[in-house]
């Protein structure tokens, strides 16, 4: 990960710019650049990941222009020979493509990208700022105003928080340009159906997916893969594991006692022959480390910060043990091919729409948490599920056949790996969310220390004065006061709390876990 800012302004003092930007060096301990542009700056956190050398230091400067980027561009190599033959780049960084693409393509270019990246670029001419963010918001964008009206970007909101009034998340997909946020792409947005019947839809899923995989192992640093032992974790270190001329290096996590992940990741570990850690937690290590993660997350979602306290405690551990500096994780799977509350969508209609939300809100949710676990520990975050090309695919695939049908939900997801990629009884593991999966006395820890913290009348009382995301409970109360310390006044930059659709039949639950739907089943193993 990189971090970014950009203003162009004179009504915020440079001394309170750079405090506000060193909030986030963690995303980019190696190098810190600050370049002036315009009436304003552009200022660069470096965690060096592609194009070692120095000159792949941020911002890039051409011809009056300059940009900074935390992103990833895939297949950079092919575009820079094949659109820019004789130019000469200084530096194998795959930013350094940017500044050449605009002056050619203008904003054009943003479609033109295979990337997960947030930029925010200087343009001379105009003497402004355009920023944009990659279509899923795998990588994270923020904005706001100074008190006059003028604009500023950051990576992260806590760049931000006492700059401006009110802090906002850029949209996925989009750019800034003259005042206005326009969009160039909406991968949910499926005019018509594939056609494609059950085995291509199975074949071009694998297709895909192996290519998605494939072009995150490109890396001029060390890599390390995030395994639970679920599907889509195990799916990722199977296909690198093909691909990549020595054994992969896993690290799974669970509660000291009842871990239920750890036996199924090493099962893959074993089949896959990584090189495997277990790292534990233990209760008191996940309640010490709650106000860390709300602050590292700019969230109070429960859902998300449940998920996050053994994320982040082992990218801690792989950032504090390991060289490695990039992550490849499964996240974005259960949004695209259904969850275990999406079994009970009343129709196929239902069921693609919720798809739909949940792609375009996950940014806010689950890319937001893999974005701040891996980051604030100084590691870089992968995410081959949120390919575009495959994202694209899997919602144009009819949801009659998404839909759980065949008895086994991400059916179509399994059928395409079948084979020798993982053992068959992974392969169609029941689903288990990852904050239950390290073991279930981590919630019911976290729920009884948020018991013994409100009496009752307490908790009524307090949770009246949020009158936007009202907490419902003493735990999502617990996160919300650590949340309004932390970010004062800006909840609305989470749309909602991430939960089951509670308009379904079955699914009308006080609390996002799956242990409380009546098909959870076998997850609990």
């Amino acid at each position: 990960m990189c971090s970014i800012m950009g203003y162009l302004g004179k009504r915020i003092p440079l001394d309170l710019l750079v405090d506000g930007f060193y909030k986030t060096i963690s995303r980019g301990p190696d190098l810190s650049r600050m370049l002036s542009v315009g009436d304003g700056y552009l200022m660069f956190h470096r965690l060096t990941i592609m194009g070692l050398e120095k000159s792949g230091m941020q911002p890039f400067e051409r011809n009056g222009d300059a940009v900074v980027c935390n992103g990833e561009l895939y297949g950079f190599r092919k575009m820079r020979d094949e659109l820019f033959s004789g130019y000469d780049f200084k530096s194998g960084s795959d930013c350094e493509l940017l500044l050449p693409l605009f002056q050619r393509y203008g904003t054009d270019m943003f479609q033109m990208l295979d990337a997960e990246y947030a930029l925010i670029l200087y343009d001379h001419k105009s003497d402004s700022l355009i920023a944009a963010r990659d279509p899923i918001g795998i990588r994270p964008l923020f904005y706001g105003y100074d008190e006059d009206g003028q604009i500023m970007f950051s990576s992260e909101a806590k760049n931000l928080a006492g700059l401006t009034e009110t802090i906002n998340p850029f949209p996925p997909g989009h750019y800034w340009k003259d005042g206005e946020f326009v969009s160039y792409v909406n991968l949910t947005e499926v005019s018509a159906y594939s056609s494609d019947e059950l085995d291509a839809v199975c074949d071009n899923i694998r297709e895909k997916l192996t290519l998605g995989i494939v072009k995150r192992l490109d890396a001029d640093v060390p890599l390390g893969f995030l395994l639970s032992g679920g599907l889509d974790s195990s799916l990722v270190c199977a296909v690198a594991n093909k691909y990549l001329p020595h054994p992969i290096r896993t690290f799974a996590i669970g509660m000291v006692g009842d871990a239920i992940d750890l036996k199924y990741a090493k099962q893959v570990a074993d089949y896959l022959g990584s090189e495997h850690t277990e790292v534990f937690m233990t209760a008191q290590e996940v309640i010490a480390s709650l106000r860390t993660i709300v602050r590292i997350l700019e969230t109070y979602d429960i859902t998300t910060i449940r998920a996050s306290v053994g994320m982040y405690l082992v990218c801690k551990y792989i950032h504090e043990n390991t060289n490695i500096r990039v992550l490849l994780t499964g996240e974005i799977s259960d949004e695209l091919f259904g969850y275990k509350y999406t079994d009970f969508a009343p129709n196929e209609e239902e069921f693609q729409k919720e798809a739909k939300k949940r792609i375009d809100e996950i940014y806010m949710y689950d890319v937001l948490r893999a974005d701040r676990c891996i980051s604030s520990n100084s590691l870089e975050a992968r995410v081959p599920f949120g390919d575009l090309d495959f994202v694209k695919y899997v919602m144009s695939i009819n949801p009659a056949l998404k839909m759980n049908r065949f008895g086994k939900g991400k059916y179509l997801l399994r059928h395409a790996f079948e084979g020798d990629y993982l053992p068959q009884d992974i392969l169609y593991r029941e689903k288990a969310a990852f904050s239950d999966a390290v073991g279930h006395s981590m919630v019911d820890q976290i729920k009884a220390y948020a018991e013994k913290l409100y009496t009752d009348e307490e908790f009524a009382e307090r949770s009246k004065k949020y009158t936007f995301a009202t907490p419902f409970t003493k735990e999502s109360l617990l996160y919300r006061e650590l949340f309004e310390a932390e970010y004062p006044g800006q909840a609305h930059m989470v749309k909602d709390f991430w939960m089951p659709n509670r308009t379904w039949e079955g699914c009308n639950v006080n609390d996002p876990s799956a242990r409380v739907l009546a098909n959870y089943g076998a997850s609990a193993v």
